[in-house]
């Protein structure tokens, strides 16, 4: 830093192959691809979420999928619509999680998107043995809808699977919280990624765990995690301006008998 950019400059449009799958990298480069000469393609080595070309195309915009590259031609016209933007999945996971863990609870949020590339988080906690229903399943504006319904549940530890971990990147950190209250061992690889969030979200929750007694061992590309009970917090945890840090350790403060200070 800094970083300097000119504007006024004729883009032309490239193939890139993303060496790690990145929905913001993705998305910065098809909306480049708008403004430059020829076609542009991105493709990526794993599904990552698909708002991007959803929006596009709902925007009259020929966006072109093969499986797992996304193609545009630049110097197309979008055309104006109305947009509904529906709940977010990712601030939903916490109280899925809350609900999942609290003793005798049973939420329903509604109205929240279940894009395919967003479910990872849906999948992982049934895995878990987490009682989760979907209903009210519609369509609006290209982007899935559903009512997710969740109640208190006797989660069970697992091997999350790696084909998972794109689709539950960002909500890691409350899956974390549910891993330590379940029974057995919480296992979660290719997750390298993780690490350059808004803070190193595997170290940064990972001391967090150790501070509330939950045993856990940090990997280079993830976690395990050996469900327990929440003990009396020895210090203060650091959420390093992660707000997913904090809403986690928020969430966990319902299986804990002792203030908990973030």
């Amino acid at each position: 830093p800094p970083l300097k950019i000119k504007g006024g400059q004729q883009l032309k449009g490239i193939h890139y192959d993303l060496p790690v799958a990145s929905a913001q990298v993705k998305s910065c480069v098809l909306l480049a691809g708008l403004y430059a000469q020829g076609d542009t393609c991105v493709t990526e080595p794993a599904p990552t979420r698909d708002h991007t070309e959803r929006m596009l195309k709902g925007l009259g915009y020929d966006v072109r999928v093969n499986n797992n590259q996304m193609c545009l031609t630049g110097g197309g016209e979008l055309t104006a619509t109305e947009i509904q933007v529906p709940s977010d999945i990712s601030s939903s996971a916490f109280f899925m999680v809350a609900a999942a863990i609290a003793p005798q609870a049973d939420v329903t949020l509604t109205g929240v998107n279940v894009n395919p590339t967003r479910t990872g988080v849906i999948d992982i906690l049934k895995l878990m043995g987490a009682n989760l229903t979907l209903s009210n399943e519609r369509e609006i504006g290209g982007e899935l809808l559903a009512d997710i319904r969740i109640q208190s549940s006797e989660l069970k530890g697992i091997h999350i699977p790696e084909s998972l971990v794109p689709l539950a990147i960002d909500e890691f950190p409350a899956v974390f919280i549910a891993a330590s209250c379940a029974q057995g061992e919480t296992i979660l690889t290719g997750a390298r990624e993780l690490r350059v969030k808004e803070s190193d979200r595997i170290q940064v929750m990972a001391d967090g765990l150790t501070i509330l007694g939950i045993e856990n061992e940090v990997l280079e590309d993830g976690i395990k995690i050996q469900g327990g009970v929440f003990q009396k917090p020895t210090a203060i945890i650091k959420s390093h301006h992660d707000h997913r840090i904090s809403m986690s350790f928020a969430v966990a403060s319902l299986r804990c008998e002792h203030a908990i200070e973030i």
